[in-house]
């Protein structure tokens, strides 16, 4: 049995993003074929809810081999998904010269695809918000059926890019 939705998707407002992919890129350093949100349309801080989506198209790198003829998004992918939320909601919470890493899943359940031409709707709500570690909630949804749910643990990593000083 899934667990009880985090938000009513059915009053969700498409039409209000708070953020693109230009400022999502601000917060979230994944490129290129790794960028897995579309927008970010609701943050509640005071909840420590943010609700995104994944707009799935016809040439994202997977569909080629899973499955071919009849492609369906990787679990890992909609985990990726579910841990750039996260990492978007919680991206200043690592200090300088660090940030929050994946680090961890649990109860991670997939209960539907997602293929080419879908939206990808991902929820999740903190349950732990710290500087060494983060741990959401996260709910995943393709029009009102839950396609994907878990709790995405994230941590602090020393970062410096390279050929930066």
């Amino acid at each position: 049995m899934p667990p009880a939705p985090l938000v009513d998707t059915a009053k969700l407002d498409f039409t209000r993003v708070v953020a693109d992919q230009a400022a999502i890129r601000v917060r979230n350093l994944q490129r290129f074929e790794m960028e897995q949100l579309t927008a970010i349309i609701h943050v509640d801080s005071e909840n420590h809810l943010v609700i995104g989506y994944k707009d799935v198209t016809d040439d994202e790198f997977w569909v080629r081999g899973h499955m071919p003829g009849f492609p369906i998004m990787p679990g890992v992918v909609m985990c990726e998904v579910a841990a750039q939320i996260a990492s978007y909601y919680s991206h200043n919470l690592a200090g300088p010269g660090r940030i929050i890493g994946f680090g961890g899943m649990e109860e991670i359940r997939f209960r539907g695809q997602v293929r080419p031409g879908d939206r990808l709707v991902m929820v999740a709500k903190a349950s732990r918000l710290h500087p060494r570690q983060t741990i959401f909630d996260t709910q995943g949804f393709v029009g009102d059926q839950m396609v994907f749910h878990g709790r995405i643990i994230g941590l602090t990593l020393p970062f410096k890019p390279e050929g930066l000083e």
